[in-house]
């Protein structure tokens, strides 16, 4: 595992399933991170809406709800009681609401920013998303961050369990609370990932997600 060829098998694996997306392509994802572009406020909007709708649902699913629930909100506005007929979760559509309420104001406070570190704890602030979903949207914004879920943090043990001064183990994880030594291991095995494949951390991460997601790795 967590060399190079590991990567790109599992990376054309999901291809040929046809499983390489997130709320874009694999594709979409990888230039988006290679070179990112700054989103218009309904494009930001719509990223936001994807990762408070996406929670707790398979992908096809999320995609689903979400395209349904933002060809509303193009068309109609944020209606609030025409949304939540559609989608049956009150705090996810109040934030969707909000957030395309003032979308622009959110959009252009997010690229005032500067630091990364501070556009990420300025997502962390917006409605219903939270620390690890902020790292989720960033990187759909195009970000080169990555998200640290449950999945991530195993793979970030496994990884460093191959190393003979190995600091952590799966007891440590923590969903609700990211272990500054799992956060440390996480990013050691995308530091190397980068080096070997050449490619965006970001772009690693959705590979890695979606490998262990449908069962292509084992944890």
């Amino acid at each position: 595992m967590f060399d190079k060829d590991w990567f790109f098998n599992l990376e054309n694996e999901i291809r040929k399933l046809g499983a390489d997306s997130d709320a874009q392509s694999f594709d979409e994802i990888r230039e988006n991170l290679s070179h990112p572009r700054k989103l218009s406020p309904t494009e930001f909007a719509d990223m936001c809406a994807y990762v408070i709708l996406a929670g707790g649902f398979s992908q096809k699913t999320a995609k689903k709800i979400h395209g349904n629930i933002t060809e509303y909100l193009h068309t109609h506005g944020a209606n609030f009681d025409d949304l939540f007929s559609m989608f049956h979760n009150k705090n996810k559509i109040s934030a969707v609401c909000e957030i395309w309420n003032n979308k622009n104001a959110l959009c252009a406070g997010y690229y005032h920013i500067d630091s990364l570190d501070d556009k990420i704890k300025y997502l962390s602030n917006l409605p219903h998303i939270g620390k690890i979903t902020a790292n989720h949207l960033a990187r759909n914004l195009g970000e080169n961050v990555v998200k640290y879920d449950i999945w991530i943090q195993r793979l970030g043990v496994a990884y460093a369990t191959q190393s003979s001064e190995c600091r952590v183990q799966s007891s440590d994880i923590n969903n609700g609370k990211l272990n500054p030594e799992i956060k440390k291991a996480c990013d050691e095995m995308f530091a190397h990932l980068a080096r070997v494949t050449g490619l965006p951390i970001g772009y690693i991460d959705v590979v890695l997600w979606k490998a262990c997601q449908i069962g292509l790795i084992k944890l």
